[in-house]
């Protein structure tokens, strides 16, 4: 279960993955389709500055109202094959 961190209310736009960034802003780049050229990275755009100060082993997304909010990492990998 994901909690909320801080309103940011940022209005999405189809085409573009919106992220938080490392300094805890909302930031958005053009996502990328099949069939275009790969080459040149393309520039992040800074949307709104929160300021979020991010802690360790979460999670942190822009979620469906703009806001931005948190959930537990989850961790571990592959489970292991029992020997007999």
């Amino acid at each position: 279960m994901a909690q909320k961190v801080a309103k940011a209310g940022v209005r999405k736009q189809n085409g573009y993955l919106y992220f938080v960034d490392r300094n805890g802003d909302v930031s958005r780049v053009p996502m990328a389709r099949g069939g275009r050229k790969k080459g040149k990275r393309q520039k992040q755009e800074k949307v709104c500055k929160v300021g979020v100060r991010k802690e360790r082993g979460y999670l942190y997304f822009v979620d469906k109202n703009g806001d931005i909010s948190r959930a537990v990492m989850a961790v571990g990998g592959r489970k292991r094959k029992k020997r007999r």
